[in-house]
């Protein structure tokens, strides 16, 4: 775990975050505390890492999502080299498509 953003502040978000039980609750949580420029940020960055995880390149990434090389980078480097919290998405996100 990545020490650096351990609060009490942001362990207060992501215990609200656990909260939500439905889609719906998230759209509606999310556009209270965030921008929609926010909320798309975060979206493109987890189908980036979606596509990465997939073996897509880059120049396909970019023209799928529109994210830039810059922001493809860095995603890049945080599934290879980051807290492993997309690995760990993607991972749950396979297992429930493969069974569901």
């Amino acid at each position: 775990m990545v020490d650096r953003l351990r609060s009490d502040e942001n362990d207060n978000l992501f215990k609200a975050i656990l909260e939500l039980k439905t889609v719906d609750e998230s759209y509606r949580f999310f556009e209270d505390l965030c921008t929609v420029s926010e909320i798309r940020s975060m979206a493109q960055r987890l189908t980036v890492a979606e596509l990465i995880a997939k073996g897509d390149s880059y120049a396909d990434i970019a023209k799928a999502t529109g994210a830039s090389t810059a922001t493809i980078s860095r995603v890049k480097r945080c599934l290879h080299y980051g807290s492993d919290g997309y690995t760990l998405v993607l991972q749950r996100r396979g297992k429930k498509e493969s069974t569901g």
